[in-house]
């Protein structure tokens, strides 16, 4: 799939043709250039200098990026020693068994074995570098995020049958140590480390082109960067600040932020160009924030709330293709509609518009918002009957959940909800076809009294007879503001699998350039559950990071090709 057409004429541009590396000024030399500073980043430039590469580390605004905005929640399994310490014997088997129904293939089997079977080790060395890991778990039942206090958890598929497969199921989400989202925990331990470890750093430095040579192979960069210590370069930082720190109350005032700081760029912003010896690693994220790239390859999703940070512009994706490297996945976007907590609320029915079931309600957020935005059109309602609602509320109101969790929902169930004395007046109040709704209550209701089997195979705990009205319909469609529908893109360049090396048309590897993270196609690009993408941003940036340092002061070899 192209991505290099009707791209923005006003920031990544052409690659730079020169006939060499001695033919260009340079402003800055080194051996490994990353661009983007967030987990991946950090993760490439760490093990890069363990290898003894000269690097350094550019990023638009001053790093963290989505990473530090995240639940700081690392998808690791196989027998970590947290899983032990709360009573699980996981293996990479079962690991890998539980991930190859969850990733459909998007990587190849070999590479998500090593996944599973470098799981423990890469945890082991995101502490090493201070990131801290604990074994409690939440009590109670499933959670979108586990309350402070509680680091480990059933962060996916795990406990829902239809997902599950021989081996018994183990808690994988690893919550980084740390009170509120542990994103930005993890991320500062991050940055101190590569800092620490001697890696350079350009901050508030835009890549806009790559420089590459006859040949084919990428030399360097381009940034424009603003003046250090600039009141133009500080207005920049803070506004790039405000509007992440602001994203979730006000995303359209945020809007005019990032449209503030993409001024300053323009007018003040000046040409450095950096080579890199051995190779350029691509890690700035995903493309959620880039109106143009989403209407292309995923326009179903533009209503969606943006999981991001104003950096998950395409940039990593538009440089690759610049140079002729191939999206794939583009199309593939995860939305999240997560229905606990309140707990209680999987024991409801979800419903399309004409009333009519089409999910199992237990499953991961990110697993339901799929078929809700590509099957229902983001259009969809939970049913309830009396007593499950004031339950919901209940633990809504003292269930100690987090308030992005609990005000949400309290605002759908109080504020936001239609409601009938019968089944037939709630289809009445919110235009469902009263005998599509009527079916689908009657079917759900005979599979919690084990009359029938469970249409779309929920568990036996996760049942219940809705037939005490009134009957309640909360509105969890994409347009209702009082409970955002999230959405973060998966795909990205194809790249070599043992490498990370960005490859071409032809599936043949693009000298001096590689990419990791959402930059890249990798382990969460079919579906995302929690926790899989940073482990992934580890996964992927060691691999890049060793992969550039190890040809140092070496001629380019020939890289293994497994294209899929």
């Amino acid at each position: 799939m192209s991505i290099s057409d009707n791209l923005p004429s006003t920031d990544v541009q052409p690659p730079l043709q020169v006939a060499d590396g001695e033919s260009v000024h340079w402003d800055e030399q080194c051996d490994v250039l990353v661009v983007g500073w967030g987990a991946a980043g950090a993760c490439a430039a760490l093990e890069a200098r363990a290898q003894g590469a000269d690097v350094l580390i550019a990023d638009r605004f001053t790093g963290g990026g989505a990473s530090a905005k995240s639940g700081g929640v690392v998808y690791a399994g196989g027998g970590t020693r947290h899983q032990q310490a709360a009573g699980f014997n996981d293996s990479p088997e079962a690991m890998l068994d539980y991930l190859r129904h969850e990733t459909q293939n998007v990587v190849s089997d070999e590479t998500l074995r090593r996944f599973c079977t470098d799981s423990v080790r890469n945890l082991e060395w995101l502490e090493s570098h201070g990131a801290p890991y604990s074994h409690q778990m939440p009590p109670g039942g499933k959670t979108s995020y586990p309350q402070d206090g509680y680091f480990l958890y059933y962060s996916g598929n795990e406990l829902v049958p239809a997902h599950g497969g021989p081996l018994p199921p183990a808690p994988r989400g690893h919550r980084t140590v740390g009170k509120g989202q542990g994103g930005a925990v993890l991320y500062a331990h991050l940055k101190a480390a590569c800092l620490k470890a001697g890696a350079r750093a350009l901050l508030q430095a835009a890549a806009r082109r790559l420089v590459v040579d006859s040949q084919g192979r990428v030399l360097g960069v381009e940034f424009w960067c603003l003046p250090e210590g600039s009141k133009e370069a500080q207005l920049h930082a803070r506004l790039a600040a405000r509007a992440e720190r602001l994203q979730n109350f006000a995303p359209g005032y945020c809007n005019k932020l990032r449209a503030k700081v993409c001024q300053l760029e323009r007018d003040f912003a000046r040409p450095r160009r950096v080579r890199a010896r051995d190779g350029v690693i691509l890690s700035t994220g995903g493309f959620i924030f880039n109106r143009q790239l989403l209407e292309q390859h995923a326009p179903k999703f533009r209503r969606n709330f943006k999981v991001g940070a104003t950096g998950c512009d395409g940039s990593g994706l538009r440089l690759g293709a610049s140079v002729g490297g191939q999206g794939r996945g583009l199309e593939r976007v995860s939305a999240w509609r997560f229905l606990n907590p309140p707990y209680s609320w999987h024991k409801g029915i979800v419903v399309n518009r004409e009333g009519r079931r089409f999910c199992n309600e237990e499953v991961y957020g990110a697993t339901l918002g799929q078929p809700l935005m590509e099957e229902q059109g983001g259009k969809a309602w939970l049913i309830l009957d009396a007593p499950l609602r004031r339950k919901a509320i209940r633990e809504a109101l003292f269930g100690g959940y987090w308030w992005f969790q609990s005000f949400p929902a309290l605002a759908l169930m109080l504020f936001k909800v239609r409601k009938g004395k019968s089944l037939t007046e709630l289809a009445s109040a919110t235009s469902m076809d009263p005998a599509v709704l009527r079916d689908s209550v009657l079917a759900a209701n005979a599979a919690a009294r084990g009359e029938a089997p469970e249409p779309f195979g929920k568990s036996e705990g996760g049942r219940q007879v809705l037939d005490q009205g009134p009957f309640y319909a909360c509105d969890i469609s994409v347009t209702n503001p009082v409970f955002p529908l999230g959405a973060l893109t998966l795909g990205g360049l194809r790249v070599d699998e043992r490498s990370g090396a960005v490859l071409d048309e032809q599936g043949q590897a693009i000298a001096g350039l590689y990419a990791a993270g959402r930059s890249a196609l990798g382990i969460p690009s079919h579906l995302y559950i929690s926790g899989l993408s940073l482990a992934d941003c580890v996964f992927s940036g060691r691999r890049a990071g060793a992969a550039v340092a190890r040809r140092q002061g070496q001629p380019a070899q020939p890289i293994h090709e497994n294209v899929m």
